[in-house]
Formats: C-alpha cells, sequence, structure tokens
C-alpha cells in the first residue's frame, strides 16, 4: 500500500487519538494496540517517513496515559505476568534479540581465544579455580565444585549474586547503552571459555548436562537483562518524536519491569544450581528434562506466548 493511501484511510482515526480524551481504561488500551499495530506496519514500509515519526508520538502519549497514576486493581499481579511482561517483550524484541547477538557473538570469542591461547583460561578464572578443577577431573569428579558447600548457604550466596550483576546489566544502560554490552561481552567470553575448557578435556557432553541445569535459566535471564539495558539506553540516544527526557522516562519503566520481571527466573535458577546440579549422577533422562523443560520454558514465555498474545488482541479489535 502506497503511504498517501495508508494516510489517507487512517487519518481521521488518528487524529481522534490525538484529540479525543478518555480516562477509560479499555478505551486507552484499544487505542495504544490499534495505534501500535498502525507504527509496526509504517516501521516496515516507511521507516524513515514522517508518518512513522507521527504515530510514534501518538504511541507514546497514549503509553504514558494508561500507565500514569494507574489504580491497582485485583489480579493485577498475575495480570502482569500474564499480559503485561509478555507484552513488553514483543514491543521490545528488537533490543532482547541485539542482546542475544552481542552474547552470542561474545560466547564465540571466548571459544576461540581459550582453543588459540592457553594463558587465556588461567588469566580470565585465576590460577586457583584453573587447578581446582584439574584436580576435581582428576578425581573423577569434574564438577566437584557445586558440591563445596551446603545448598542453602550457597543458594543465598548465588541468588544475590546473580540479581546484583543482572540488575547492573540493566541499570549501566543509562550510559548510552555501554554497560550491557560490557557485560553481554564478559558474560558471553566467560562461558565460551567455561564450555572450552570442559571439551578440551573431552567432558563437552557432560558439562551440557550438568552445568545447563541451571545455565539455561541464568544465561538466558541474562540475555534478558542486557536487553532491559538496551532498552534503557535507547530512549536516551533514539528519543524519535519526543523530547530525550520523556523518551528516557518511558524506556525506564519498560526496562524496569523486564529487569523486575525476570527476578523469580533468576532466583529459580540459583535454586537449581545450589540443589540440583550438584547431583552429577543423576539420570541423563532427568538431567535433559530439566535443561529442555527449562529451555523450552523461556523460548515459550518470552517469544512464542508474546506474539500469540500480541496477534490475538489485534483480532479482538
Amino acid at each position: 500500500m502506497r503511504e498517501a493511501l495508508f494516510v489517507k484511510q487512517n487519518s481521521e482515526k488518528w487524529k481522534g487519538y490525538e484529540t479525543l480524551q478518555t480516562d477509560n481504561p479499555d478505551e486507552l488500551a484499544h487505542r495504544f494496540i490499534d495505534i501500535t499495530n498502525d507504527l509496526a506496519y509504517s516501521k516496515t514500509f516507511y521507516p524513515k517517513s514522517k508518518t512513522t515519526a507521527y504515530l510514534n508520538g501518538i504511541a507514546s502519549v497514549l503509553h504514558q496515559a494508561i500507565y500514569k497514576n494507574k489504580k491497582e486493581e485485583k489480579g493485577r499481579f498475575s495480570k502482569f505476568w500474564k499480559y503485561e511482561l509478555p507484552m513488553l517483550f514483543y514491543i521490545h524484541r528488537r533490543q532482547l534479540l541485539y542482546s542475544l547477538i552481542f552474547f552470542v557473538i561474545s560466547a564465540a570469542i571466548g571459544v576461540l581465544s581459550a582453543k588459540y591461547d592457553d594463558s587465556f583460561l588461567r588469566m580470565f578464572f585465576g590460577d586457583d579455580y584453573i587447578n581446582m578443577t584439574n584436580e576435581n577431573i582428576a578425581k573423577g569428579d569434574p564438577f566437584g565444585v557445586y558440591k563445596q558447600q551446603g545448598e542453602i548457604m550457597m543458594f543465598i550466596q548465588i541468588a544475590s549474586n546473580n540479581v546484583f550483576v543482572m540488575l547492573m546489566m540493566f541499570v549501566t544502560g543509562v550510559f548510552i547503552s555501554i554497560g550491557p554490552v560490557f557485560y553481554l561481552l564478559r558474560t558471553g567470553i566467560m562461558i565460551g571459555a567455561f564450555e572450552y575448557f570442559f571439551y578440551s578435556k573431552g567432558l563437552g557432553t557432560q558439562s551440557i548436562l550438568v552445568i545447563w541445569i541451571h545455565g539455561t535459566l541464568e544465561i538466558l535471564s541474562a540475555v534478558i537483562a542486557g536487553g532491559a539495558g538496551l532498552i534503557l539506553g535507547n530512549g536516551i540516544l533514539f528519543p524519535k518524536t519526543l523530547s530525550r527526557m520523556a523518551a528516557f522516562k518511558n524506556s525506564a519503566k519498560d526496562a524496569s519491569k523486564i529487569a523486575m520481571g525476570i527476578i523469580p527466573i533468576i532466583l529459580l535458577a540459583a535454586f537449581f544450581e545450589s540443589f540440583v546440579t550438584r547431583h552429577t549422577e543423576m539420570p541423563i533422562w532427568l538431567s535433559l528434562s530439566i535443561l529442555i523443560g527449562s529451555f523450552i520454558f523461556m523460548v515459550g514465555y518470552v517469544i512464542i506466548y508474546p506474539a500469540r498474545l500480541f496477534k490475538r488482541t489485534q483480532k479482538n479489535i
């Protein structure tokens, strides 16, 4: 469809959304979903046009109207997990994808660095950790590090550390997205080098069956936290039709909800690492069930369900 025809067909509706005020939450939600649908179409076919900029401005105003002074209602907590958070995943899917790309590239760097530089692992993890792991491998218990501490104390330490790191990945997005990229780079290199270390010892498959019991949730949560940081930085870097401060407030609100929303997943990953990963002798089928189940949950909740939810809301308009 030509842009002129697209504008002609929808201009009256857009003007109505822009000028006719309403406090009805259902009407505001309807307008927001409708305008974001038009915005997505405009971004696809006329990405640099004034129409796209105009629609982005209306969408931002409606977004503020929905969340400003919003009264808490019954079932608000469940609605956040069922509708609001998944919709934020969908709306900001591009930043989440960028975060995943940064992580994958970083992991590849970690693998190559460990492969072609024998000193890289010791420089990155320290001599003590590498020596300890080599001793555990010699004893026939390569993942004995997960058994050295009591479950409860280990859970408290891991959970607090991981929540802190994830929040740092998000908060440092305020530095024009440099912070999240740095943390993604660091985390990706660490994971890539770590996995290559066990692979080089002939323990690649076993490391996946053990470490990724908790690593699936933990690493994918890190990718989402990095994406939240990129969302925060985008509000400063790309304000579009809004003032930089207004754009930053909008992005900060969405990014904060995403960052807070993944904390239960981070805690679940810490639970697996503290109470489950230590059982390295568990049957392969059980290990695979936890690993694959975690992966299916993350892909389903962050990618598939949000896309279906968005399509369903479009059909109800």
